[in-house]
């Protein structure tokens, strides 16, 4: 673990922004997305599949099913060119969800498997080699949360990319069913034991599973002390900074929260937990409004001599989740600031 922090060092993190994390209307298509955040001065995209599905209806002039690879792989032909007329990089393929704790023989399994051919289909056009696979936030009573069969699962997707020189990227959902903290998916990692399996740390889901609650008046976990609460999260964060070897962080994912005024109600909506929906649509930017400690979860991983993507994963929907209108070139420009912002406190040898 270092414990020194170099600004130097920390200039040449490479710096991506997620495709799903800018926009807010019919009109800021994936073509506008690419340019404002390529004239922000991000090298690399996560290129959400959600986005591929939306940009295919205009190329192709209808609605496409989300199973219909052949039309989606010829719409992720038009995605990579214009990457590459952008200057940009697909660093990542997400969010890959609900895939793993399914019964054997179950057609849930069938189609969570023929989903990971297709999506590995999608990576070899859009040349990235990072598969983002989420925690499973498939409710309990429908899958099985058992360690054994949550790494069986995870291997053989590891196996299945393997072929291809693919990685998987693991990350903790702070409402998954099994495994909403840093280290719920780092033993799952360790025990999946396979050299193309790694994390996918975010500092929204680290701080929102340890320290922030959108359920309560104080945006805060209550069942300890605001001092218990302070010292649990530092002792956390020291033991990632100790334990997490930085070749097994494939990225961390950038955004804060706003404190929920009133609070979200303490129970499932439309298929979505509170944090899950906090994580929907409660997620500004860093210095844009959030109290979450993500320059503490930012310095431990830093902590780790990880150097590798930093990239901004925000969902914006203002301080209310009712939307949020902005301009994209200007919003992009933004969040490069307020990343380097956050760099520069992240270090130990600048002036603050």
């Amino acid at each position: 673990m270092a414990s020194n922090i170099e600004f130097s060092s920390l200039q040449r993190i490479p710096l991506a922004y997620a495709t799903c994390s800018i926009g807010c209307g019919p009109s800021d298509t994936l073509p506008r997305k690419l340019e404002a955040i390529a004239q922000a001065g991000f090298v690399a995209i996560e290129l959400s599949f959600p986005d591929i599905i939306d940009y295919g209806s205009h190329v192709l002039g209808h609605s496409i099913e989300p199973d219909n690879y052949a039309e989606i792989l010829t719409v992720t032909r038009e995605i990579r060119k214009l990457c590459d007329a952008n200057g940009l990089k697909v660093m990542m393929l997400q969010p890959f969800a609900n895939f793993e704790g399914w019964a054997k023989g179950s057609p849930e399994r069938q189609n969570a498997f023929e989903r990971a051919l297709g999506w590995i289909g999608i990576m070899k056009v859009v040349g990235t080699d990072i598969l983002q696979v989420g925690a499973t936030d498939t409710p309990a009573s429908k899958i099985s949360t058992a360690r054994d069969t949550i790494v069986a699962d995870l291997r053989e997707l590891a196996d299945l990319l393997a072929k291809h020189k693919f990685r998987l990227a693991y990350e903790n959902w702070c409402w998954s069913t099994h495994a909403p903290g840093w280290k719920d998916v780092w033993e799952v990692v360790q025990a999946v034991d396979r050299p193309n399996v790694g994390l996918c740390l975010d500092t929204f889901q680290t701080g929102g599973s340890e320290w922030g609650d959108p359920t309560t008046q104080s945006g805060l976990i209550e069942n300890v002390s605001q001092e218990e609460l302070r010292k649990r999260f530092e002792a956390s964060m020291c033991e990632l900074a100790r334990s997490v070897p930085a070749d097994k962080i494939y990225l961390l994912q950038i955004s804060d929260a706003y404190k929920v005024s009133p609070p979200l109600e303490d129970k499932t909506i439309d298929g979505l937990r509170p944090r899950g929906r906090w994580s929907h649509d409660y997620r500004p930017m860093p210095y844009d409004g959030g109290y979450l400690p993500i320059e503490d979860v930012a310095r431990a991983v830093l902590k780790t001599g990880f150097r590798g993507w930093f990239s901004m994963e925000i969902f914006d929907a203002g301080p209310q989740g009712k939307g949020k209108k902005y301009e994209m070139d200007a919003f992009a420009k933004k969040a490069m600031e307020n990343m380097q912002k956050l760099l520069k406190s992240c270090a130990t040898d600048c002036n603050k």
